[in-house]
């Protein structure tokens, strides 16, 4: 049955890859069987977005996906939502906050559950990113859950990390986020039609200027308007290609 299925999967058959995604989820793909999964035939970039909840991940993840498709660029999408208690499955449905054309084969949007004390990263996320690339994807957007010391993770499995942050209420942004700062490559001020996204910026820019490593670059992009959209996706190729 495994050999129909690689088979299957082999010649593009996206309900194949589907099926080995959830053994993949449920860890039930052993070494052996990921080893026959067909090497890339080209490199795939894989992009994580991570970011608070409610700062608007899916919303901007839908926003890039046909500035991406423009440029005749297939993507696949990981959206890590958190588990609900009662079922056990993804919470949130973050694919439907990314509008796609049914009938664009180009895009794959599949809804991974993190289970409670695994941070922002899914179970067996590296084994789904092996065969979404061996499935041919060029792009692979990893969508997280929060924003805390536990997202840092996601920096060992992505070639690109985009941290989107949100003009805050109170006198003072909520620093917990340092960590992702740190290993942030796009430092994303989000829903820049709000007052006091110029002040976020700043406050961004000044805390990264205390930092003696690498320092990411800050962009401000709103998926309302449209605004900075473009110059996202061309900042990640440009990160990608360092």
């Amino acid at each position: 049955m495994l050999d129909s299925l690689l088979d299957q999967f082999r010649h593009g058959d996206r309900q194949a890859l589907s099926r080995l995604l959830s053994m993949a989820s449920r860890g039930q793909t052993p070494e052996a069987l990921l080893n026959q999964i067909p090497k890339p035939r080209q490199q795939s970039l894989v992009i994580a977005i991570t970011g608070s909840g409610g700062v608007g991940k899916s919303t901007l993840i839908g926003r890039l996906i046909p500035v991406i498709r423009k440029e005749n660029q297939s993507v696949a999408i990981l959206a890590c939502d958190p588990r609900s208690p009662l079922t056990g499955g993804a919470l949130l449905g973050d694919r439907f906050r990314m509008p796609v054309l049914p009938d664009d084969d180009g895009v794959f949007i599949r809804s991974l559950a993190a289970a409670s004390g695994q941070g922002s990263v899914g179970a067996n996320l590296p084994s789904m990113i092996q065969i979404l690339k061996g499935f041919g994807f060029h792009v692979v957007m990893i969508e997280t859950v929060g924003a805390g010391q536990g997202d840092t993770g996601i920096r060992s499995l992505a070639d690109v990390v985009v941290l989107l942050l949100q003009p805050e209420t109170g006198d003072d942004l909520q620093w917990e986020k340092a960590g992702l700062l740190e290993v942030a490559d796009l430092v994303v001020v989000h829903k820049a039609d709000l007052p006091g996204a110029e002040r976020t910026e700043a406050q961004v820019r000044e805390t990264l200027g205390l930092s003696a490593g690498k320092k990411a670059k800050v962009l401000r992009v709103s998926s309302k308007s449209g605004q900075g959209i473009t110059e996202l996706w061309q900042a990640i190729q440009a990160t990608s290609s360092h």
